[in-house]
């Protein structure tokens, strides 16, 4: 591969120049965001050449591309993922120690991007990362928001969300395209299939560069933002205020009705202006628009991007002056989606009025999908009562799962389990119609970031027992199966591990104030705060510790010391999630400050947690929570960045955690709680008592009543039991005993070093399946049909 810079000496003259040119000033008196500034920008300028090169030989040789559609991309930090993948970071580092910089503290010194929150915007990430090092041509398509998600505080132990405006700190990966922007319409009245006096609003890209590993190819992110149109007469100060909602705020809050509103213009401007960019390449390299989907896939990460698909119809039609039938045969070919939703109450849905009033043209056309949709079931003698749930409009919604799996070639489940629950449960009715189109693509990680950037004292030892392959197909990883019994692999796996437990300690103590002891067993449950998720059957456990070792003295004298770290967001309007975070954090200040018992077992809820806190998280964690419902959780991806980094896994078999138990072995984890047959069938029999089994567990009790004891007014907790009373619709007491079962053995395997690092080993071995490389490969051959670039 060709090297950015050719050496040491030629990366710090550029960089000096660099600095002085940016901010007129030397190595010794800059700032450190003026020392990560210029290296950014300097990188950034540098990779040109392999980004136009790899741009410019897509083009020449007619390769197909795939445009991934997510509201989300979770990218953490640029700056190491840059370095690394371009070949450059030792020559940096070097050059760095020559200035006497440490160069962790100019990686630290950019902000994590506020492009997404959870786990969709994080694998969507992980997927042009994996796919520009296998030299395919995706690109990303979403929408450059001013402000993240939210910066998290805790007062008085409940989360305070203040805003994100990571933008203003300055973001130098991006580049504006100001002669790529796109007019979209919103609003207006439809005459004879013409839109009418819209109002509109321009879209304006930016793209951000995706560095291929060591392979010289650049692909990008395009990101949208809103801008006041030229096309746009009138302009008042709430034209401006509409223009500037749009890209303003990743998640606008949806219990307004403006907030909807928002929400809604988002997911049309992602989509219209990544489909019709799209069409003017397409048309601007002299091709027919009847071939379009020969030239691009359009893959719609989870329902946001929907709106893609009447969109490209309306293009085609509307347009190009297409007839229905061929446009469909176009649209239908060029998109496929991605499901992350088993819940069928989760489903997005929109308001008929609503949407009808922004969307007018848009809404036709998914009118006549649906009117031609029906026609087709009725031909097929399908039950009424299933045309009516299959169908694309509801008596007051839109339903975009219904309308993607319709217009798309392709409907893909994240795991195995999940694929099946899709299949023979949530959309069975469509699965009996079109089982072809129903296929699985198992998630996966990023092993360049998940552990080759984030725990080079993993790598070291990989890399001296197996040799270097591994680095290029993780697959090769499981030749570290052969010494799973060897003392010594296990020694320095012991060591490997205390020195990240250590990392994230003192992390902890910096940050949130709370001392850990690295030699305790680090059990950790950082994701979205769900109660499907369920962090309330994590906390109710560590709440029955407490007061057992307050009270039991054989069982205090048996337990090895253990830390419970939690890391999570709850949205704002999310009332019970809050609650629970509030709990936690409650008790957490109980405990720690228990002389008695604080020796044993702390608790930490880390504040703000996202994908720099993650780093550190992963790497560390001796039990990785994994402790959802069984059927609710699609996959998960955490417990894969966990497993490899050499956390075993305590969890109930949902989502990958059933492929991550069949890989590793089920005697090398913690597997507890009811099956998802068992799950489902409870629902349908519709006959579960939570009340029954909370008052003949002495446990449960137990805990409610500590739980009365934290704040002034004993009934500040009700809702969280009155919801477990009443309802306990994700079956926490039911799973509660089994759960503490499980954490006893896992508690009592941890004093058996020798036998818990080899169950570690195993682990890591087994990750290799769970790379983002394998998925990609397989969404690549199975729906997209991409050509790799050389």
């Amino acid at each position: 591969m060709i090297i950015v810079f050719k050496d040491k000496e030629h990366f710090k003259k550029e960089y000096i120049n660099a600095l002085d040119k940016n901010f007129r000033t030397t190595v010794k008196n800059a700032t450190t965001a003026q020392l990560y500034a210029s290296l950014a920008m300097l990188l950034n300028k540098n990779l040109d050449e392999d980004y136009n090169n790899t741009n410019l030989l897509i083009k020449e040789k007619g390769l197909k591309k795939a445009i991934y559609f997510s509201m989300e991309f979770l990218m953490g930090r640029l700056i190491t993922n840059n370095l690394q993948n371009s070949g450059n970071y030792q020559i940096v580092k070097e050059a760095f120690n020559d200035f006497n910089i440490d160069i962790n503290k100019i990686e630290d010194a950019e902000e994590d991007t506020g492009l997404g929150n959870g786990g969709l915007g994080r694998l969507a990430a992980c997927f042009l990362d994996s796919a520009a090092s296998l030299g395919l041509p995706l690109y990303g398509n979403s929408i450059r928001y001013t402000k993240g998600f939210f910066i998290q505080e805790f007062v008085n132990n409940q989360q305070i969300e203040k805003p994100d405006p990571w933008l203003d700190k300055g973001f130098y990966w991006e580049e504006k395209i100001e002669d790529e922007a796109i007019d979209i319409p919103f609003f207006g009245y439809v005459e004879d299939t013409v839109l009418k006096e819209p109002i509109w609003i321009k879209a304006v890209p930016y793209d951000v560069k995706i560095v291929g590993n060591e392979n010289n190819v650049v692909t990008s992110l395009r990101l949208w933002s809103t801008e006041a149109s030229e096309l746009q007469e009138f302009k008042d100060e709430k034209y401006y205020q509409m223009v500037n909602k749009i890209s303003d705020s990743l998640y606008p809050d949806d219990s307004t009705y403006e907030g909807k509103r928002i929400r809604l213009q988002q997911q049309y401007l992602l989509s219209a202006s990544g489909i019709q960019a799209a069409i003017k390449e397409h048309l601007s390299l002299g091709r027919d628009i009847r071939e379009l989907h020969k030239y691009y896939a359009f893959q719609i990460n989870d329902t946001h991007p929907t709106l893609i698909i009447p969109e490209l119809m309306r293009g085609l039609m509307d347009v190009f002056k297409l007839g229905y039938d061929e446009a469909w045969e176009i649209t239908r070919n060029a998109c496929s989606f991605t499901n992350h939703t088993i819940m069928q109450e989760a489903l997005e849905k929109w308001d008929i009025k609503l949407f009808r009033e922004l969307l007018p043209r848009i809404y036709e056309i998914i009118k006549e999908m649906d009117r031609r949709f029906v026609l087709e079931l009725e031909k097929l003698n399908v039950h009424e009562t299933d045309i009516y749930n299959m169908k694309l409009i509801g008596t007051n919604s839109l339903r975009m799962a219904n309308i993607c799996i319709y217009g798309t070639h392709s409907t893909n489940g994240v795991a195995a389990l999940h694929t099946e629950i899709l299949k023979n449960t949530t959309f069975n009715n469509f699965y009996k119609i079109y089982p072809e189109r129903f296929n699985n693509k198992t998630n996966g990680i990023t092993h360049r970031r998940w552990m080759m950037h984030i725990n080079t004292e993993l790598v070291d030892i990989l890399d001296k027992w197996i040799g270097k392959d591994w680095r290029y197909d993780l697959s090769k990883i499981e030749e570290l199966l052969k010494f799973k019994e060897d003392k010594k692999l296990k020694e320095e796996i012991i060591d490997m591990k205390m020195a990240k437990k250590i990392q994230l300690a003192k992390r902890i103590k910096e940050l949130e104030g709370i001392e850990l002891d690295p030699n305790s067993i680090f059990d950790i449950q950082v994701k979205r705060l769900h109660e499907y998720k369920r962090q309330l059957l994590n906390i109710m456990h560590i709440i029955y510790l407490y007061l057992r070792l307050k009270k039991d003295q054989e069982f205090r004298a048996n337990f090895h010391p253990q830390s419970f770290i939690f890391g999570a967001k709850a949205a704002p309007s999310y009332h019970m999630a809050k609650s629970i975070i509030e709990l936690i954090n409650t008790v957490s200040k109980v405990i720690n400050s228990d002389f008695e018992v604080n020796d044993l077992i702390k608790v930490v809820f880390v504040e703000n947690y996202n994908v720099t806190y993650a780093e550190y998280i992963m790497t560390a964690a001796d039990l990785s929570e994994q402790i959802s419902t069984a059927s609710k959780e699609a996959s998960g991806t955490g417990n894969m960045k966990f497993m490899l980094n050499g956390a075993l896994t305590i969890g109930t078999l949902d989502g990958a955690n059933v492929e991550i138990a069949e890989l590793a072995g089920p005697e090398n984890e913690f597997i507890f709680g009811m099956t998802a047959k068992e799950v489902l069938d409870m629902y349908e029999k519709n006959n579960y008592k939570p009340r029954e089994i909370y008052e003949n567990d002495q446990r449960l009790i137990d805990i409610f009543e500590f739980i009365q004891t934290l704040n002034k007014n004993p009934h500040h907790f009700d809702n969280i039991k009155h919801s477990l009373l009443n309802s306990d619709y994700f079956f926490v007491l039911k799973d509660f005993d089994a759960y503490v079962k499980a954490q006893e053995i896992a508690n009592n395997n941890y004093k058996d070093k020798d036998n818990w690092f080899e169950k570690v080993i195993v682990n890591i071995a087994k990750a290799g399946f769970f790379t983002s490389d394998r998925t990609i490969e397989q969404y690549n051959n199975d729906i997209w049909h991409l050509t790799k670039i050389k």
